[in-house]
């Protein structure tokens, strides 16, 4: 019973991340209640997942606030938008530590390849507006990747 509330969990998770990513395009912006709902929802995925409190949860949440932390540096910088700060931590709440780094790595990767595109899209069609580059589609992308390569993938195994 409690996997499947956990896939379930994880099912609302994916759908969040892409609803996410597709605000990010459209509007260049992510609602807070969107990361709120990924945030919020980690709780009862930890429940499901038999977390201990102590340390697994503490842990967890150590993590994904130090991710989040050096995200907000960024921020600070100009570098990045509040609502991909937000969601960077919010993501990272359901992310297992052993993947935390392989995850920041994909989705450095699916940034640059989305801020090539913007830029290419940029001298194609030249324009006043600054470039916006959406990296909440980098940051679901990364996370869906994460998702399944923990708890979805059922060939880990080999190899």
């Amino acid at each position: 019973m409690d996997s499947a509330i956990s896939l379930g969990l994880m099912v609302i998770l994916g759908l969040l991340m892409m609803a996410a990513a597709i605000s990010d395009v459209r509007s260049r912006t992510i609602s807070n209640q969107l990361n709120a709902a990924m945030a919020l929802l980690a709780i009862p995925f930890w429940i499901a997942s038999g977390l201990a409190f102590w340390p697994d949860v503490a842990i967890q949440l150590g993590a994904a606030l130090l991710v989040f932390l050096l995200f907000a540096g960024l921020f600070a910088m100009g570098a990045m938008g509040g609502g991909d700060v937000k969601m960077i931590g919010a993501v990272m709440l359901w992310i297992p530590l052993p993947l935390f780094l392989p995850m920041l790595m994909v989705m450095a990767i699916g940034g640059g390849l989305l801020s090539a595109a913007m830029l290419i899209h940029m001298k194609l069609r030249p324009s006043e507006r600054s470039v916006e580059v959406p990296y909440g589609v980098a940051i679901a992308a990364a996370g869906l990747w994460a998702l399944h390569q923990h708890y979805l993938n059922q060939f880990q195994a080999i190899g």
